[in-house]
């Protein structure tokens, strides 16, 4: 009798000190509803439509009450097809999993119900010991004794993570398909229902297949578990359609957002009205995806920038930062500085201009030494006297260095691009007329602008409007200012005109449409650029290699005026 007394004490005092090894590094059950989460940032596009999520997206608290009865039974039918049957934990489901654990000697089966993948989201870690799936039934004892069945479904669906950033079946449903968890349609709550288990795989923007098959399966087992009819998830199943993926504007994504981070707040939810043309940004993309694939990699040419900018305001309608195959990272659009080569002339032209210059003037091509430099024309021959149109037209070299100094030499020509918007370092010597500082595609385009909107600095944006918290932000004021006389810019678009029509860029020209522009070659073929605009519509194109190989032959004139073609072509009014 003894013997009893003494083993229930011990057998007291050992199960004591288990629970107490168990639980002493428990966090409070009472943060089970306080969410820890970056703050998030949506983007969404000229239309309204969203295009990209940054940190963690959270909607808004739902009540199975406000939620359409097929969004919960499809959770249950798919997580835990007798959750209303059993208590918090599920006997029957416990001892199958502890079984196959047995047998293979480490965990393997869960057999969680939902208020236990509760307890694990909540609270711990997904490291597959036995430790912590004691702690996981300790913490869903707990909140079976202070939550009610509905209240710890409605935790599940408002804590539980949907991938890409979306925490909760309302920020879900907007994310994926862009309504509440109000207004979620059958087949659209089957698909979210099958995200938990693996968000990334099934992920409709991610792999719209997998989460296509996915969906019907938790259809499937709403009809095992009486929910819907099969004849309801066939249709249902025919309905399930996602739309085109649009992480292809993950390089002016990446930009935008870096803009939006200047302007917020720390630790602010956020959602951002952008500038971009989703529809030409995948025009460009194809473009840009079939020019990588064919011409530019028979040329040697490995890489690729462009932007498409309104003139008028900046405001950057589509971005390409580098190959189709690299969708983010490295932005080659924003952040290399490659070097100008004749893209750099316009400023030339337009210093000369305002130092009395005009476009009929003559000037000589002709061989020219200034101090030990001797610039020369890419082709063989000098041209002799031309006007300063035809100079411009043609290219010419030594021109150019004549026009710099009849407009005052380095200084002025440099002045004239920092009042357009050039920022980086550029060399105060007569070289600068050939384009030998090295300059960014973004930039150039917000350079150029000027020419193309009467002579007006716009500085290039990716945002539109900013509210945080639900508040407007206010973002700095870039309005448009006077650069230029508006008689010099026109002179400057006639003649760029002319570089089209009958000068380096006749690649570029598009039917029925007035192009202007100028290509840019550097020394060696190792960069290539046309910069040019129509129908009020500037597009920057710059090809090269990232370690400054040399291309084939790839000129200015070639593969970038071919490319601007092409994208100039999705351009409307073109």
């Amino acid at each position: 009798m003894h013997w009893m007394i003494y083993a229930a004490v011990w057998g007291s005092v050992a199960a004591g000190l288990v629970l107490l090894a168990l639980a002493w590094d428990l966090p409070p059950p009472s943060t089970a509803l306080r969410a820890v989460r970056r703050p998030s940032l949506t983007l969404a596009d000229d239309r309204g439509t969203v295009f990209a999520t940054v940190g963690d997206l959270v909607g808004a608290p739902m009540r199975l009450s406000q939620l359409p009865a097929y969004v919960p039974e499809a959770v249950v039918a798919v997580e835990d097809r007798r959750y209303w049957e059993h208590g918090a934990l599920d006997p029957i489901g416990i001892l199958r999993a502890m079984a196959v654990d047995l047998v293979h000697m480490r965990i393997v089966q869960g057999g969680s119900t939902i208020a236990q993948q509760v307890a694990k989201n909540l609270f711990l870690t997904n490291a597959r010991t036995w430790r912590r799936k004691a702690q996981e039934l300790l913490l869903t004892l707990w909140l079976g004794q202070h939550f009610t069945r509905r209240e710890i479904l409605e935790i599940w669906l408002n804590r539980v993570y949907y991938g890409a950033g979306a925490w909760g079946i309302d920020a879900a449903a907007h994310l994926y398909f862009g309504v509440p968890a109000s207004h979620l349609l059958l087949w659209q709550a089957a698909v979210l229902a099958g995200l938990p288990r693996a968000p990334s795989y099934f992920s409709p923007k991610a792999n719209p297949a997998a989460a296509a098959a996915r969906g019907r399966e938790v259809l499937a087992a709403m009809v095992r578990a009486g929910y819907i009819t099969a004849a309801r998830a066939r249709r249902a199943a025919r309905s399930i359609a996602f739309p085109p993926p649009t992480d292809t504007a993950g390089w002016f994504a990446d930009w935008a957002v870096d803009e939006a981070r200047r302007a917020l707040p720390q630790g602010t939810d956020a959602a951002a009205a952008t500038t971009l043309d989703a529809p030409l940004q995948a025009s460009v993309d194809r473009a840009v995806a079939a020019f990588v694939a064919g011409p530019a990699r028979a040329a040697h040419a490995s890489e690729v920038a462009v932007v498409v900018m309104d003139a008028a305001t900046g405001a950057v309608r589509a971005m390409v930062g580098g190959r189709p195959d690299q969708v983010g990272g490295y932005n080659r659009a924003v952040w290399a500085r490659r070097q100008a080569g004749s893209t750099f002339k316009p400023f030339v032209w337009l210093a000369a201009l305002e130092a009395g210059v005009r476009p009929g003037d003559m000037v000589l091509d002709a061989p020219i030494r200034r101090g030990s430099w001797h610039p020369h024309d890419f082709e063989p021959r000098y041209q002799g006297n031309v006007t300063v149109e035809t100079a411009l037209a043609r290219s010419l070299n030594t021109a150019a260095v004549r026009l710099e100094r009849r407009a005052g030499g380095p200084q002025k020509v440099i002045a004239v691009a920092r009042r357009l918007g050039i920022r980086d370092k550029l060399p105060s010597d007569p070289s600068i007329a050939l384009g030998t500082g090295s300059v960014g595609l973004l930039e150039m385009c917000g350079a150029y602008a000027a020419f193309f909107n009467g002579g007006y600095r716009v500085v290039p944006h990716a945002l539109r409007s900013l509210r945080a918290d639900g508040r407007p932000v206010a973002l700095p004021s870039d309005q448009p200012t006077r650069a230029i006389d508006p008689n010099l810019a026109a002179m400057m678009v006639r003649m760029m005109v002319a570089v089209v029509t009958r000068g380096t860029a006749r690649a570029a020209a598009v039917p029925n449409a007035l192009v202007a522009g100028k290509t840019g070659t550097s020394e060696n073929f190792r960069d290539a650029w046309f910069i040019g605009a129509l129908n009020g519509t500037v597009i920057g194109v710059w090809v090269g290699n990232d370690d400054n190989a040399p291309m084939l032959g790839v000129q200015g004139g070639t593969l970038p005026a071919e490319l601007f073609h092409q994208i100039a072509l999705s351009i409307p009014g073109s």
